[in-house]
């Protein structure tokens, strides 16, 4: 009986562990470091924060100019000084950056505006512009169930957002937003 116990006891720590979902946040700010031996990249946002992220093989880099790539002071295009948004998880004690997104030039689009309607599940954004204009947005998974460190925290009808985003077959994708 005590041996049942035990392994129903192990089951259920084991199926815990592997039950908990890596939560992806989103950090944005600029680049102020790159340190390729380390393969950290540092990136201060906007409250003066500096946050250090490990990258992999597998990290993600958007929206870069194909010669800033290939520059020495770069790092898959992203250097010091660069405007971007990081998509990151906690492996660990560590940090490790999944995807960085340019901000500007070829890289996400920014559209500031009020939220008209905001549907996660979804993957909905409606954003209405100082002018007028109404801007409808497709949420991708990250941007849709970000945690972030304060990004889109409280994020419902009637708030002030940044929205950064790209176009894809004629679609406005969402990769990140922010209360502003």
């Amino acid at each position: 009986m005590r041996v049942i116990g035990i392994a129903i006891l192990a089951c259920s720590i084991t199926s815990f562990a592997f039950g908990v979902e890596n939560v992806v946040t989103a950090t944005h700010g600029t680049v102020t470091k790159i340190d390729r031996a380390a393969k950290t990249i540092a990136i201060k946002g906007a409250d003066g924060t500096e946050h250090v992220f490990h990258w992999t093989k597998g990290t993600a880099v958007h929206g870069v100019k194909s010669a800033d790539v290939a520059a020495k002071d770069s790092w898959h295009g992203s250097k010091e000084g660069s405007d971007v948004v990081a998509h990151s998880t906690r492996r660990g004690t560590e940090d490790t950056v999944l995807e960085v997104d340019k901000v500007g030039d070829t890289g996400l689009k920014k559209t500031e505006g009020t939220i008209k309607e905001v549907d996660r599940k979804g993957r909905r954004l409606v954003v209405t512009s100082t002018d007028g204009t109404e801007h409808a947005f497709t949420l991708t998974k990250h941007a849709a169930t970000d945690s972030g460190k304060d990004v889109a925290n409280g994020a419902e009808k009637g708030t002030k957002v940044a929205v950064y985003s790209t176009e894809n077959a004629g679609k406005s994708i969402v990769h990140f937003f922010e209360t502003i």
